[in-house]
């Protein structure tokens, strides 16, 4: 135990670290603060590690950010390690979600509720810039070459601007980049 990987954390750093992500996020970017915390702060894993946890996340069912914590808990120390990750990201927002909740419906037809409103949509904000600043980060280091520029530009389009619906834009967009990958590696 005393000559551990720097890689393969205890689980009360485990722990400890998905609580600081837990406190920081609050209002969303969790992405941004589980990216920075993982991979920047501590190096338990690398971006490539990060993206393909990240992408996985998204694909099963749950919330991403759960899902995410849960895969770089089992990487790093197997099913303690995605309890101790798990625990950590949940426990301390779960009590402020559920406090700001009383609270807000405490202030409900007062004057501070009008307050408490427009502090959670400067927090939803501030999560949505946190996420670009993090796609950017990510684009510039991981997205190379015209295809998959492209790729993420057909995609940007479909749903941003086009409003298609997110399933059937990767639907169709998924098997697509595959194949062009694998032509790729084919030549």
């Amino acid at each position: 135990m005393g000559n551990r990987d720097a890689r393969q954390p205890s689980l009360a750093s485990l722990f400890a670290g998905f609580v600081s992500i837990g406190l920081m996020s609050f209002g969303g970017g969790l992405a941004a603060w589980t990216r920075r915390e993982v991979v920047q702060r501590r190096g338990w894993l690398d971006d490539r590690q990060f993206l393909s946890g990240y992408a996985l996340s998204q694909l099963v069912p749950g919330a991403t950010n759960v899902n995410l914590a849960v895969f770089i808990g089992t990487q790093l120390r197997g099913l303690p390690g995605a309890f101790a990750t798990f625990w950590g990201l949940t426990t301390v927002p779960l009590v402020i979600v559920l406090t700001l909740g009383a609270l807000y419906l405490y202030s409900q037809g007062m004057q501070a509720g009008h307050w408490f409103s427009s502090a959670l949509t400067g927090m939803g904000a501030v999560a949505i810039g946190m996420n670009l600043g993090t796609g950017i980060r990510l684009a510039r280091r991981n997205i190379r070459g015209a295809v998959p520029i492209g790729i993420v530009a057909v995609v940007t389009v479909a749903i941003g601007i086009l409003g298609f619906p997110l399933v059937q834009v990767l639907g169709v967009m998924m098997p697509i980049s595959l194949f062009l990958v694998w032509l790729g590696r084919g030549a």
